[in-house]
């Protein structure tokens, strides 16, 4: 059967090093409790700022997972 069902879920990132590691690191994680994993889409980019302006970079995807 060639017919696929995707799931999807919301997932946050956050690097102080860039938005490209703060992605990694949502995907890595995400793939620690998932099988599957098929693909994502960047929703949204944004940035925190910390103690004495330190910057943190926080990427939210969708990650999306073949369905058994």
């Amino acid at each position: 059967m060639s017919e696929k069902v995707y799931k999807k879920i919301k997932v946050t990132g956050c690097s102080t090093a860039s938005y490209e590691k703060a992605i990694e690191t949502a995907v890595h994680k995400a793939a620690e409790s998932l099988r599957g994993l098929s693909w994502f889409e960047v929703t949204e980019l944004r940035g925190g700022i910390g103690a004495e302006g330190a910057i943190e970079f926080q990427a939210t995807l969708d990650v999306a997972f073949k369905v058994d």
